[in-house]
């Protein structure tokens, strides 16, 4: 299995620090997430149903025309390559490693994509909108292009908007009826609701059938149906939730910079730092209690947001400390 952020009880073993003791940045989800209420005893008790409101609730909070809930953006990830022949796959490098991992696991070939190659010779082109760990963005024009392009010859485009909550304006979500079109969410990010496992794919009925009958029924359970379906009619907590995080993500910028690591690029959830000293940073601030994530390749630091105050001052006395 590939490697994640998150991993904070291997984390507290290596460095004999508590879980309880950590400050865990690793992640990219929103520490103030949405308030989690009471689940109704009967969710537990009863098989999840389809017809339960969450399908149309999705509708309307991303704008699409047509979701399929799932276990999590995840569930999709590792399915969608089966339902395509072997082929070319464009994905960009570093991405969620995940997708590259399972297209080529299904047999295709994947090449890195960069925004001045074209499409044409792809049968499929995976991004992230915007890219993680990157933050690169793209505009509707040239996905809509991109996608225009591959269809053209039977090909796919499949973005995953696993960061594009704070900024929903910028989803192609509207437009999934168009054959060869294929956009993930999540829950896990923006709502903070990792946990849950909850995800949607928007994309044509065809498409949508196949990969309901793969996946096969009851894929969410009826908890965590009842959950999303509360937090995505709950619009007052969004609009503030994104004014909160574009706040959190310049102000953590700020702070990074501030200590000579400024970002590469990010998003309101998480800032990208490129270093050749990534490793011994990650380490000198996992001896201090905080986790970040980090890459090999290009060497870089991925840190999520503080949540409480006590949790800003930690993070930056520890910078203080461990950046030499």
């Amino acid at each position: 299995m590939l490697e994640h952020g998150g991993r904070l009880t291997a984390a507290a073993r290596q460095y004999g620090i508590p879980v309880a003791d950590w400050l865990d940045l690793s992640t990219g989800i929103n520490p103030l997430g949405w308030p989690v209420p009471t689940i109704p005893p009967e969710r537990w008790t009863r098989l999840p149903e389809e017809d339960d409101g969450l399908a149309e609730a999705a509708c309307r909070y991303y704008g699409a025309p047509r979701v399929l809930p799932v276990a999590g953006s995840q569930a999709a990830i590792q399915a969608l390559p089966a339902l395509r022949p072997p082929g070319r796959v464009g994905i960009p490098h570093p991405a969620y490693a995940e997708h590259a991992h399972a297209w080529r696991r299904a047999g295709h070939v994947v090449v890195a994509w960069t925004q001045d190659m074209k499409p044409d010779g792809l049968d499929a082109l995976v991004l992230i909108h915007p890219n993680n760990p990157s933050g690169t963005r793209y505009s509707a024009a040239q996905l809509l292009d991109w996608h225009a392009r591959l269809a053209a010859h039977g090909g796919w485009l499949v973005v995953d908007e696993a960061f594009l909550d704070p900024t929903p304006e910028a989803s192609l979500a509207p437009f999934c009826d168009r054959d060869g079109l294929i956009v993930l969410r999540s829950l896990g990010k923006f709502f903070g609701l990792p946990g849950a496992r909850v995800g949607f794919v928007m994309a044509g009925v065809e498409l949508l059938g196949r990969l309901q009958e793969v996946l096969g029924p009851w894929t969410v359970p009826g908890p965590s149906r009842w959950l999303a379906q509360q937090a995505l009619m709950d619009g007052v907590w969004q609009a503030a939730a994104r004014q909160r995080l574009a706040q959190a993500g310049a102000r953590l910028a700020r702070l990074l910079a501030a200590h000579g690591l400024a970002p590469e690029g990010g998003t309101a959830l998480f800032q990208w730092v490129k270093t050749p000293h990534a490793a011994a940073i990650a380490d000198r601030l996992a001896r201090r209690g905080i986790l970040v994530r980090r890459f090999a390749d290009p060497p870089s630091l991925r840190f999520g947001l503080p949540g409480q105050e006590a949790d800003w001052a930690r993070l930056a006395q520890a910078l203080a400390e461990a950046v030499a």
